[in-house]
């Protein structure tokens, strides 16, 4: 089987409001970070099929022989294929050599990459391939990147397989599926992720997919239809935290102090919503200063909600300091503990403001990045923009 040459990428996430809170019934808002994750598939002739992940070091080729013995490990109940194939997932990690314990992110990577592939090339004739990504995003912080890089797999293969078509047209530098498609795509990253995180929720790779904002309540997941793009700047500390402590140590808090800190769920609650409703009305009337103004006031108070309930850091109070000293406004985004944060620009926001503050920021040992959210999902890109875009990824390693 021969495959076609493309090129696809996808956003990264962040949660604009109800870290925490949302893993007790409450709304999160998550959005579209426009830091982007790139894969090139392009075919080969030799009968071999590669993955190149210079992010995390991590190049491998297989001979096609060798993936062809895995195959009779599929199952072939068409009903399962929305379910995790656990035996097959064992025989890949046999096969790379990782049968016990939690894998690396290398690991990860390729166990995702080898069950995508021979998911939805298996049952025909596997093609020789090579796949290359590279990401804007850093990993490990909490923004989404495995997400991003498991749509992409789940789109490039689909649409190698024919399963989905390509978007492109001819004169286009970008090009969108169909919310079909897009919901094929979702599931088969679903499935990445699952291969990554064992159970994960499934927001970051519906972010990954649809891009904009999605509205998270109680496993329900409701992409929103518009959205304003709004720029950030993203702070990441760099200190290293564990989501699975800081998520028991929330609920420690509410089971000792329930009549003080279920309000303070209620009032993060009020809060997504608040801003689902400002960020709506920005879609259809014109934009002010109040608006901007209210999202502020917004940020700064679920940022002290989250220093109550515990996850707060002095890394990210530093940032909120740094950046509120030249009259912005930043919280916390994802586990908390450290991490990463985001700071609201408004329009009018110089670039002397700007470029300071980033540079009061790197002083304190962090790195951060001027981007939006709330932008496009998983695309199709004009493949002849991939120099100029693997340029840009050299330039941003060697930074």
């Amino acid at each position: 089987m021969e495959v076609r040459d493309c090129l696809v990428s996808a956003p990264g996430k962040a949660i604009l409001h109800g870290e925490h809170a949302v893993v007790h019934g409450k709304v999160a808002l998550a959005v579209s970070l426009n830091l982007r994750t790139y894969l090139q598939l392009k075919a080969r002739s030799d009968g071999k099929v590669c993955i190149n992940l210079p992010n995390i070091d991590t190049f491998v080729c297989w001979e096609l022989s060798e993936l062809k013995q895995l195959t009779s490990f599929l199952s072939d109940k068409k009903e399962e294929m929305q379910r995790l194939d656990a035996e097959l997932v064992k025989r890949l990690r046999e096969f790379i050599g990782v049968t016990n314990g939690n894998l690396d992110s290398s690991a990860s990577a390729i166990l995702a990459f080898l069950y995508i592939y021979l998911s939805l090339f298996g049952s025909g004739d596997m093609p020789s391939l090579t796949v290359s990504v590279w990401s804007e995003l850093p990993t490990g912080a909490g923004l989404g990147s495995s997400a991003a890089y498991s749509v992409c797999l789940a789109a490039a293969f689909l649409c190698a397989t024919g399963n989905i078509p390509t978007p492109l047209k001819e004169w286009e530098q970008t090009g969108r599926w169909c919310q079909e498609d897009l919901e094929l795509i979702n599931s088969w990253a679903f499935q990445g992720e699952k291969i990554i995180h064992g159970n994960p929720s499934g927001v970051d790779n519906a972010v990954g997919t649809w891009g904009g904002m999605l509205r998270f309540l109680a496993g329900k997941i409701i992409p929103l239809s518009r959205v304003p793009l709004l720029r950030i700047l993203l702070t990441n500390t760099k200190v290293p935290r564990s989501t699975k402590v800081l998520v028991a140590r929330v609920k420690d808090k509410i089971n000792k102090l329930p009549s003080i800190m279920i309000p303070v769920l209620d009032s993060v609650d009020a809060i997504s919503c608040t801003c689902e409703k400002v960020l709506t009305e920005m879609t259809c009337e014109p934009i002010t200063g109040d608006h901007y103004n209210i999202l502020e006031e917004l940020i700064d108070i679920n940022q002290h909600h989250l220093n109550v309930i515990g996850v707060g850091h002095p890394s990210l109070d530093t940032v909120c300091q740094v950046t509120a000293a030249r009259g912005l406004h930043s919280k916390l985004t994802g586990a908390g503990g450290g991490g990463c944060g985001i700071t609201l620009l408004r329009p009018e926001t110089d670039s002397t403001t700007l470029q300071g503050t980033m540079k009061d920021l790197r002083d304190c040992g962090y790195d951060c990045w001027e981007t939006s959210i709330g932008g496009p999902g998983c695309r199709k890109e004009d493949s002849r923009r991939v120099r100029p875009l693997w340029r840009i990824w050299i330039s941003i390693t060697v930074l």
